[in-house]
């Protein structure tokens, strides 16, 4: 059991994934009592068992897919009539997967970063916070945040990113919000969010163009949020960690986004022009 423990605590502290099945209730004749646990690595690794032959084939079957969708799963099987074993009992599996919280970095530390830092890590993210502004990038104003005193492209080269990994440029300045977008673009993530109107999000996006291209903005949030209304620095940030959820659950909602705009097409065609970006109408729930 220990040697279990002490392997979920170390994936844990890599970031990696794994998934665990444990037995949870026997009766009649089983391999394994209730406690017995397999721990599946994501390298394929495995560690403990829950009885062998047919039912740890069923198990591992199970944990693969875990592994893959994040969904915990129990199951109960008859190991003679369902699974073929001569054992005469039966066995009910609970699978879980093993994930490390999800990581945010948020590019900014002024009023609605803070309060989207706390609400955030609330809601189980692990944030850290990149702003060069040591009097405001502060344990004080940011509890049980990592914190980076440095420019958004010089962070971002530190900062490792995956796939895996969410996105929050809320700074204080467009030219800091366009370098933080412009390297984070070019680097995995799972979810960007640019704070601003939509004619912030157009021009900022047109001077990244012009400086050598857009990539995919797949899985960009610009203007970043859901249209609930938002104007103060609470309601914003509730917003903004509301898409989060939204966006971590799968579940469809009203974005503020505005990446589908027919503007968008053009300026990735190079052909949007100044007067495109100045005519668009900034919208009342905009930030």
């Amino acid at each position: 059991m220990r040697e279990i423990a002490q392997a979920i605590l170390s994936i844990l502290d890599r970031g990696e994934r794994g998934a665990i099945a444990t037995v949870v209730r026997t009766s009649g004749s089983t391999p394994q009592r209730p406690g017995a646990r397999l721990l599946l690595f994501a390298d394929g690794r495995t560690l403990g068992t829950v009885g062998g032959g047919a039912v740890e084939k069923a198990v591992m079957d199970a944990l693969a897919a875990c592994l893959q969708n994040g969904q915990p799963e129990a199951m109960e099987w008859d190991l003679v009539r369902d699974l073929g074993m001569c054992c005469g009992g039966r066995m009910e599996v609970f699978v879980e997967p093993i994930e490390p919280k999800d990581r945010l970095f948020i590019f900014g530390a002024g009023h609605v970063a803070g309060r989207t830092a706390r609400l955030a890590r609330d809601l189980g993210f692990a944030v850290t916070v990149i702003d060069e502004r040591e009097a405001l990038n502060t344990e004080e104003r940011f509890p049980e945040c990592d914190r980076i005193h440095e420019q958004p492209a010089e962070a971002t080269r530190s900062l490792g990113l995956t796939d895996r990994d969410w996105v929050l440029i809320l700074t204080h300045d467009h030219r800091l919000d366009e370098e933080a977008l412009g390297a984070c673009l070019r680097v995995p993530h799972r979810y960007i969010g640019l704070i601003g109107s939509r004619r912030k999000v157009f021009r900022v996006l047109s001077r990244i163009q012009a400086k050598g291209g857009l990539p995919s903005l797949d899985r960009v949030h610009a203007p970043v949020g859901i249209d609930i209304g938002a104007v103060t620095p609470d309601e914003i940030a509730v917003s903004i960690v509301g898409e989060l959820v939204a966006v971590r659950r799968g579940v469809r909602t009203l974005h503020l986004r505005a990446l589908d705009h027919p503007l968008m097409h053009k300026l990735q065609q190079g052909t949007a022009l100044p007067e495109d970006i100045v005519s668009l109408e900034q919208a009342p729930s905009e930030h």
